[in-house]
């Protein structure tokens, strides 16, 4: 059995009882980075071994890792904050599992871009989640698509990139769509802001911004 645990994406109280309980009884987790999952697990006094699992080594240990599981082990995945898979590594491993007949079992859990849109004021009836955009090669193609879409959609980015997302924003979906920058979701600073996307730019311009970043772009019905 492989079980992907959300672990929270902030607040530790995010967690679930179930999660807190399956990763005490695997024998071992699996963790996009130990250093951040030993301080989760340190905190709920779980004393199960970590190794690494990351985009860097994902391919060398996923034939390894299936192996095991298949000899009778039972593990946990974990990235440093919400869904295994969900712009985290973690695919890789589960297609394999599904290919050798593994179990796989997600639990529910924290995930950034449900409260950011939930929260956002924009219709969530249907949307698109599109993740981290290309850096370069195949950004603009990628906005292009987005700004067609008739449905809300999704986005993450860092600080650093943020004012530069927006811009690319306003040129490719018009200045005066409707969109909603969500910040540090779930921790003490938390903020949502609702606006335009030229009211946005012109905010987050003056702004020194940091945390994790969801940008909520409505789409062209709205």
């Amino acid at each position: 059995m492989l079980y992907l645990i959300p672990t929270p994406i902030g607040n530790l109280e995010d967690i679930t009882l179930r999660s807190i309980r399956i990763l005490k009884e695997v024998d071992r987790v699996w963790a996009e980075d130990t250093r951040v999952t030993k301080r989760l697990l340190d905190h709920f006094e779980i004393k199960t071994p970590v190794s690494a699992f990351h985009a860097f080594n994902e391919h060398a240990v996923t034939t390894n890792i299936v192996q095991q599981l298949k000899t009778g082990a039972t593990f946990a995945l974990a990235s440093d904050a919400g869904t295994p898979g969900i712009s985290d590594p973690g695919f890789l491993l589960v297609r394999e599992c599904v290919r050798q007949g593994v179990r796989v079992e997600c639990l529910p859990g924290p995930t950034a871009f449900v409260p950011a849109l939930a929260a956002s004021g924009l219709p969530c009836d249907k949307f698109f989640f599109e993740g981290f955009l290309p850096h370069k090669k195949g950004r603009q193609t990628r906005l292009k698509y987005l700004a067609t879409l008739p449905c809300t959609f999704i986005l993450y980015e860092s600080p650093n990139r943020l004012v530069k997302c927006l811009e690319q924003l306003s040129e490719f979906c018009s200045p005066e769509r409707q969109a909603c920058v969500a910040r540090e979701l779930t921790k003490i600073h938390e903020e949502l802001r609702t606006d335009t996307l030229a009211e946005l730019l012109a905010f987050y311009k003056e702004k020194n911004v940091k945390g994790e970043i969801v940008v909520v772009v409505a789409g062209t019905g709205e």
